[in-house]
């Protein structure tokens, strides 16, 4: 995580060092809000996600250590305390409470800096988004990859294991070529073919016609299942 992606919440009572803070923080590069108690926080927290919380401990009603432990019951954001109390006890209090680190006031905004940049290096990095679509659409046909199920409108599309088979290999690769060898190896693997025997070449492409009557409009000009010149066949989604 870098700075200029992150975003800080900074729970302050004194409206000057939230400010003060605010802006040096943006100075580096990072998006900051604010909030001038305990629960201005909840319910800031409740609409937005933050990568880290700078929390003062000394506030008026709930202080920071209270709301730490409350916060760590349902989420896991970073917590870096501030207080005037720098005592080993107070120390160790923010920290059984959940806090990630613990600065005593009065500080040197860089060192404030340092101890944000260290806390969110340590964060794992986000696992990559699955761009992989969970339902394909062929025109008015609905094919969901995960349950194996074609569907026109709200009326299921029976498949036969075959063609079951073959809509699993395209769907895992969908706009790519796939050879009559590989569909053949493929469905010789499963089990599948043309009245139960080993699949070949002539085989596949009667499975093909067969699965493109029941997804083409005009399965003698195909949109969806292509064949390739040379390539061998193609699912094209919309």
């Amino acid at each position: 995580m870098t700075e200029i992606d992150a975003h800080i919440l900074i729970v302050d009572d004194d409206e000057r060092i939230r400010g003060l803070l605010q802006k040096f923080l943006m100075r580096n590069g990072f998006l900051v809000s604010t909030a001038r108690d305990a629960a201005h926080a909840r319910r800031v927290l409740q609409g937005l996600d933050f990568d880290l919380i700078v929390l003062d401990v000394m506030m008026p009603g709930e202080d920071g250590v209270t709301l730490t432990r409350e916060l760590r019951k349902t989420s896991q954001t970073p917590v870096l305390l501030l207080t005037a109390k720098g005592e080993t006890e107070d120390r160790i209090a923010g920290l059984e409470a959940g806090a990630d680190d613990y600065l005593a006031k009065p500080f040197e905004p860089k060192e404030l800096l340092l101890r944000i940049n260290a806390i969110l290096r340590r964060l794992p990095e986000a696992e990559p988004a699955d761009l992989t679509p969970k339902v394909l659409r062929l025109g008015d046909i609905r094919y969901d990859i995960d349950r194996g199920e074609m569907w026109l409108g709200n009326a299921p599309v029976r498949l036969t294991a075959t063609e079951s088979q073959l809509m699993r290999i395209f769907s895992a690769a969908p706009g790519e070529p796939i050879s009559r060898a590989r569909l053949v190896e493929e469905l010789g693997r499963s089990g599948a073919g043309a009245d139960g025997g080993q699949a070949q070449d002539r085989a596949v492409d009667v499975q093909i016609t067969r699965l493109r009557r029941k997804i083409e409009s005009d399965p003698r000009q195909p949109r969806y299942l292509q064949t390739v010149r040379g390539a061998g066949y193609m699912l094209a989604p919309d």
